[in-house]
This record gives C-alpha cells, structure tokens and sequence, in this order.
C-alpha cells in the first residue's frame, strides 16, 4: 500500500508535542510492515537545509489566489531507511522559528495560507514524483485541508480516482479557527465555505473541514474516540462526529521500544527487566541522588513529567491553596520529583512550594535524561489529565514498572488496569473526578498500598512491564482503517 503522511511536525525535524512522535513512529512501522510511506512537511528555519538532499528543479503550489514557488528537499526518516520524508521550502511562510507560532505570537496571522502551501504542496510533490498514493493521511488540524483538495479537487483527476483520505485527530483541543477573510488564502473555491465543512459561527475551521470530507477518521484511543462525541469532550464538533461516528475509530498510539525500554535504555544508570528487576532500584538511587534527595530505598517516589497547562491537571496539585501537593507532602511519608514548564503561575508555586517541602523537587525545564530516570527509578508516575487523547508517559511508565496514578479519560483509560485491593490484580490507580481531594486520595491509595501490600505491588509492577504497548497492533489496526477508507472512497475490494 501507498501511504501519504501530512503532517505540520515528524521527529527529529520539528516537534511541539506527541503529534511529532506519533507521525514519524507510524510512518516507520507501516514501512517495516512492507508498505511504501512518504512524509510531507514544512521545512522550518531550525531544520538545516545541509542535511537535507535538495530534490532538482522548483515546485508550484496553487494557493490562495496565484501560486507559489517552492524548493522540495528530502531525507531518510532516522532509523526507516524506507520513509523519504518531503520538507516543503517557502522561505515566507516556514522560514521561522515556531512551527505554529512563538511566545510572542501563539498562533502566526498567516497559518491559513501557511498549512494551505502545505496541503497543496503535498499533492504537488506526488505529482513530481509521478507517485500516487492509496492513502492519504492527514494529521491535525494543520493537514484539515488535505481531505478536502482530494474529494473535491483532485480526485476528478485519474492519477488520484482510487485514493483514499484519512483524518487523524490527535487533541481536539486544536481545531484551526479562523476568521472567514481568510477562506480566499486556502485556493478553492469559495462554494467549499459550506461544501465542504469549513464554516463554523462565521468563521473557517479546519479540523471541521477534514473531519466532514474524510473517508475515515481516526483519534487516539478508544475511549477517546467515544468522549469527543459528547459535548464535554466534542469541543463543539461533538455533533459532527456523532453524524459520522460510523467511520470513527479510536486507535491507542504505540511508543518506541528502542528508545524506551529498561533493558536497553542507555539515558538510565542500570538496566533491569520484569524477570530480574533488581536495576530499577539502582535507578530509584540514582534518582533521589540526582534530585538532592535521602537515598532511602524503603520511601516512595512519586514522579511527574508533564507541560504544565491546564489540560495535565496542574492546578489541583499545584494551585495556591487549592492543590494537593503540599498536603500530600506533608502528610504522606513519601518524595515527590518532576520535570516540566509551561504556565507562569505554576512555575512560580512550584519554586515556592520547594522552598517549603524538603521531599518536593523540581526541574523547570526539560532533561531528556531525567526523564528516563524519573521513569525508570520512581515507584508510580501521576498523570491526572483533565483530558489525555492518548498519553505516552503512561506508557513509558508502565513499560518501567512504574505504576500510574492516572484520572480515568482518553487513553489513561484504555492502557492503565486499575489496581483490585482483594486481587491485588490491576496496573495501576484510576479515579474519575479531578479534584484536588481526588488527586490526595488516590496518592494517598498508591501509599497505602506500597507500605501495606507490597506483595500485590511487585505483582503489579511485572504485570505492567509485561504490556504490549509496541507500534506493531497499532499498525495492524491502522492497515484495516486504510482499507475501509479505499472501501468508502470508491468501492475498493481486497
């Protein structure tokens, strides 16, 4: 099968969030599987064009109402020498520092016609290539637009009759809204205001458009893909979905094993295993030490790597008098680490609040190495999302025996098995509600149970590590979707 990934971010290039791993990990997997898979993307100023392949002669874009010149370089996806990733140089639009905008601008003015060159840019590059996909999958808003050129543009044309569209959506939170001055950015034609689904409130919205003009639509884990049809979850496209929830599926994204994996991991002082787990307490050492913390072996490690935004759940453990954290700290004989940036406010309560708690330690910032030793050394990992799409960390932390304090939604709800007292079965500690009582309570749980029942915990602990959370079934799965899609856009049989 030919498969085209659009995609505004892929790993190593340029990365604002898991969207970039799950993009690059995908593409390789499907590519070991046998399949041929091309990436598309912008080439930002940060990506250096010296380790880059320049493909010869320039490309024309149709966007907005003319058409744009670009330069087209490609280069090996690290590690799938199979995967040609295809960077798009448009010095205007992606000669920039920021992917969708910086610190000072969060959202660039000119996005419309920015991920408008890309969209179009993409279908220009197959049309170079003289390659034509089966399958052209369209990640995030960013990419909304490319199921849209296909249905109504491009499939007229007999290069792209039996080519297929799918959507991904990997944070409903993001949709791509714009005012409708902008629509004349996007070069189609202005019927496709309604056609094809951008028009929301009067304004143009991306992520609509592709949802409506794809042939299947994918989200990142099962529970998800239920949770955004409801008007908690839906951020207002909830009913779109529920129109089209016969071809939305819900697929839990895989994690890289050979970068995170405690056997092999080489950012991790020992290495360990579920059949010989004696490692991890050298990384549990090795943790408190680096964090200036007692080496204590017997005391409990609560660790967290997180952005903190309101989505990760920061305020209840965080927030001046209202989160958790100083009285889990005070009350619980237990350490807790972390690694993270994001809001002011947070940052600032965090540098308070270890001024004041000799068992709270943080990194402001982010260390690629102490986040695999928070992983690899911390007995539970707190994740209380307010909503998690999907959520790698769990992942990671499960693949450690490290057991997650998880809020039951998106992903943390399809990957962590909630821990049974009489069993003593289970992967980890789940509670419903997010409140800061919630949040104690649950520690406070994982506490009880790693002081009273430690019988069930080292049970709990190879359970976790025994997961199967590779790239392999999530690519299986992705296979059937592709399938369906070429099935829905045009009647294709196996």
């Amino acid at each position: 099968m030919k498969i085209l990934m659009v995609s505004a971010e892929a790993v190593p290039f340029a990365k604002t969030g898991g969207l970039a791993d799950a993009v690059s990990a995908l593409a390789g997997n499907l590519s070991l599987m046998g399949h041929d898979v091309k990436i598309v993307m912008p080439r930002y100023y940060k990506i250096d064009r010296k380790k880059l392949e320049l493909v010869p002669g320039p490309l024309g874009v149709p966007v907005g109402m003319g058409q744009e010149w670009t330069a087209l370089y490609t280069a090996k996806l690290p590690g799938y020498p199979k995967v040609d990733v295809y960077f798009l140089d448009h010095e205007q639009c992606f000669g920039r520092d920021g992917v969708y905008g910086t610190k000072f601008e969060p959202d660039f003015y000119d996005n419309p016609y920015r991920f408008s060159l890309l969209a179009h840019g993409a279908f220009q590059v197959c049309n170079k290539l003289g390659w034509y996909p089966d399958i052209v999958h369209a990640h995030d808003w960013s990419a909304g637009l490319v199921p849209v050129l296909l249905k109504f543009v491009c499939r007229s044309q007999p290069m792209y009759r039996n080519t297929a569209s799918v959507m991904t959506i990997h944070n409903m939170g993001y949709q791509g809204v714009y005012g409708k001055d902008k629509f004349s950015d996007l070069g189609i034609d202005w019927g496709l205001y309604y056609g094809a689904g951008f028009e929301r409130n009067g304004a143009i919205n991306f992520l609509q458009a592709g949802i409506s003009s794809a042939d299947m639509v994918t989200t990142v884990s099962p529970t998800y893909a239920r949770e955004i049809q409801t008007a908690e979850g839906g951020f207002g496209l909830d009913g779109l979905l529920r129109v089209r929830s016969d071809v939305v599926r819900g697929i839990v994204n895989g994690i890289d094993d050979t970068v995170w994996n405690p056997e092999t991991d080489t950012l991790i002082p020992q290495h360990f295993s579920w059949k010989n787990m004696a490692g991890k307490a050298a990384c549990k050492a090795e943790l408190q030490k680096q964090f200036g913390l007692p080496v204590n072996p017997d005391v409990p490690v609560v660790g967290l790597v997180s952005r903190l935004v309101d989505q990760k759940g920061v305020a209840e453990i965080f927030a001046p008098t209202y989160g958790s954290l100083y009285r889990m700290c005070t009350t619980m004989d237990m350490q807790f680490v972390m690694v993270g940036s994001g809001e002011r406010w947070c940052e600032d309560e965090i540098r308070t609040l270890q001024g004041k708690l000799p068992n709270f330690r943080a990194l402001l910032g982010y260390s690629e190495n102490l986040s695999h030793l928070i992983e690899a050394g911390a007995d539970f990992f707190l994740m209380p999302s307010r909503y998690e799409p999907c959520g790698l960390n769990q992942m990671y932390s499960l693949k450690y025996g490290t057991l997650p304090i998880v809020r039951r939604t998106g992903g943390l709800a399809d990957t962590v098995q909630n821990y049974d007292e009489r069993t003593g079965d289970g992967t980890g500690f789940m509670f419903d509600q997010l409140t800061p009582q919630a949040v104690y309570d649950t520690v406070g749980w994982a506490m009880y149970a790693y002081y009273n029942k430690k019988d069930h915990i080292k049970a709990m602990q190879k359970r976790a590590m025994q997961q199967d959370f590779s790239w392999k079934a999530s690519c299986e799965k992705y296979t059937d979707v592709y399938k369906e899609a070429m099935f829905r856009g045009f009647g294709w049989h196996e």
